[in-house]
């Protein structure tokens, strides 16, 4: 099994954030991706680069103006009178809001917005490396890969097609899930962080290809508050294409078990023959970011269930921020599939895609 990661990755280095009315260092680090990379390896994956496949599947999923905002913002901010080392927005135009928390750090947000994206001077070349290692990964699985871990940083999933949003800039879930239709009639999205993939979901809202489900921290008082509630099917030809399970607070992992089975099963009611997995590491009960309980083995028996379910089924890498337990909860999730995989190879069903793998 494979690992697909690029070190221009390592370059998106954000320094602090706003949050609950004071400044915190930046949780979202690139020592995060040293973690998981040395967790995938110890498992036994094998590091895979990843290829540069351009902007144009980058463009089928993001704005275009959107998309050269990223690339000059950093530079453009660069030449105000005295601005600060990255960019991050004191006015906030409220958009893609769907219901009405009520908790006060819902409702601030609610009129205000969020600080917690900011922009360095290398934040655009890391989310393209991002995007092209998730698309590197979306490529192998089309060509012949059972199982494949797109160690994705920045993470991607708070990413709408012209918002940056919640430590994310380019969908690397959707970008990803659109090149597979290109393999595969029908792809599901099954997202298992602790925050709801607000972006993923609003990109697809309104098609009938792409399934988008969620278990996720109930949102009327958590990240990120506005979108990941019941009432959010899917309009017009996608209504019942998107399916969220919002959990109380101090859920475990046989909760977000039982969760992510009911997702894979309306998938595949839909017909959905890949998956896409947002892996969400801050489920886990000692991160900093979550409201969850999953243990280190409850991150295998949430993995044993997706990867039971018999389909060619690409890893995401999105949330997880703890770090003394990062490396081997990735290794903890990731075993399951190690592990069926090995018995593909027992019965002579492996093949390596010739394409991408050296």
């Amino acid at each position: 099994m494979f690992v697909v990661f690029s070190d221009e990755q390592y370059e998106h280095e954000p320094i602090m954030q706003m949050f609950a009315g004071r400044m915190v260092e930046a949780p979202e680090s690139s020592n995060r991706a040293r973690k998981l990379l040395q967790g995938a390896r110890d498992c036994g994956l094998v590091h895979m680069a990843s290829l540069d496949f351009g902007l144009a599947p980058i463009e089928e999923i993001h704005d275009s103006e959107y998309l050269e905002f990223l690339r000059s913002a950093a530079e453009n901010w660069r030449h105000l009178r005295n601005a600060g080392p990255e960019v991050v927005p004191h006015v906030h135009p409220v958009r893609y809001l769907r219901n009405r928390p009520t908790g006060v750090m819902g409702l601030a947000g609610y009129y205000m917005n969020s600080t917690n994206c900011p922009i360095g001077p290398l934040t655009a070349k890391a989310a393209y490396a991002s995007a092209q290692t998730a698309l590197t990964a979306a490529h192998a699985l089309a060509d012949g890969q059972k199982f494949i871990y797109a160690l994705c940083r920045p993470p991607g999933h708070h990413a709408h097609a012209d918002l940056a949003s919640g430590f994310c800039f380019l969908n690397n879930c959707a970008v990803a899930a659109n090149v597979l239709l290109k393999k595969f009639s029908k792809v599901a999205i099954i997202d298992i962080d602790v925050h709801h993939g607000n972006g993923t979901q609003e990109i697809f809202y309104l098609r009938n290809d792409v399934f988008c489900g969620s278990v996720h921290a109930d949102p009327t008082d958590f990240y990120p508050f506005y979108q990941g509630y019941l009432n959010e099917v899917g309009e017009g030809v996608g209504h019942g294409w998107n399916l969220n399970l919002p959990l109380q607070r101090g859920s475990g992992s046989h909760e977000v078990a039982l969760a992510t089975a009911k997702l894979i099963d309306r998938a595949k009611e839909l017909g959905c023959s890949a998956l896409v997995i947002a892996v969400g590491l801050d489920t886990f009960a000692g991160d900093p970011m979550g409201v969850f309980q999953v243990s280190t083995a409850g991150f295998a028996e949430i993995a044993s269930i997706i990867a039971s379910a018999g389909l060619p089924t690409l890893l995401v890498q999105e949330g997880g921020y703890d770090g003394p337990h990062l490396q081997e909860n990735i290794a903890s999730f990731l075993a399951p599939f190690v592990q069926a995989e090995s018995k593909n190879d027992a019965a002579g069903r492996h093949q390596t895609p010739r394409s991408v793998a050296g």
